[in-house]
């Protein structure tokens, strides 16, 4: 039987990094797409956290009557304002930055993390220490922004921002010992790209997710020739 997987996204960017990595499997994506919480966060000062909390409820409530067997949260951000104390749903809720977590934390040596979003950085990295906490692991790591490159997936202009994180990526490369990783889905591609042309390995939260919702579902990892 066909699995149904409810996608609750900030950005519409999400949404085909999603479509194309599970476009071979029997799942099919429900997607609903919010930017505006997260613009009013940043904006409003009289919208408080509670407030925020509300909406994420509210959201998640709905999808789970949506008949999915279960949610994804593709946005830091909302993870970080779950109210799980308020939740109490039948539905399985997978977080994207956990299993990128979970490889970030397995790695004992030096490491680097690249955003493009300077907004998701603090809540990305509060909740990796957390994670690394509750783990018992210990983490060596240092993070950087790649400067005015977020606007332009904003925009639209997806060949431009890739060009710029596959131009930061191939100076790391070049330049650092560290173990490189992008938090963002939007990097994604750029990622992948420079991996195949220099044949060094950059940690993705994409490829770690995947696998975790194919084990949710009970699916195989297809490995394609």
């Amino acid at each position: 039987m066909r699995k149904k997987l409810g996608c609750l996204h900030a950005h519409y960017s999400n949404i085909d990094y999603l479509e194309n990595a599970l476009s071979s499997y029997d799942i099919e994506l429900v997607h609903f797409v919010d930017p505006a919480l997260m613009y009013r966060v940043a904006s409003d000062e009289n919208f408080k956290e509670e407030d925020a909390q509300n909406k994420v409820k509210e959201q998640l409530e709905w999808i789970a009557k949506c008949n999915v067997d279960a949610i994804l949260i593709t946005c830091t951000n909302y993870i970080a304002l779950l109210p799980e104390d308020q939740l109490s749903l039948s539905v399985p809720i997978i977080k994207i930055d956990e299993p990128y977590f979970e490889q970030i934390c397995n790695i004992q040596q030096p490491q680097k993390i690249l955003f493009t979003n300077p907004a998701t950085v603090e809540g990305t990295i509060k909740r990796l220490h957390q994670y690394a906490e509750n783990h018992k692991k210990t983490l060596d790591v240092e993070v950087n922004v790649i400067p005015n490159t977020f606007q332009l997936i904003m925009k639209g202009l997806k060949k431009e921002y890739n060009h710029e994180v596959s131009k930061c990526l191939h100076k790391l490369l070049k330049d650092e010992q560290k173990v490189i990783s992008v938090a963002q889905l939007s990097m994604v591609d750029a990622s992948q790209q420079v991996e195949n042309k220099t044949a060094k390995t950059i940690i993705n939260p994409l490829n770690p997710l995947i696998t975790i919702i194919l084990k949710q579902f009970e699916l195989e990892k297809k490995h394609l020739c």
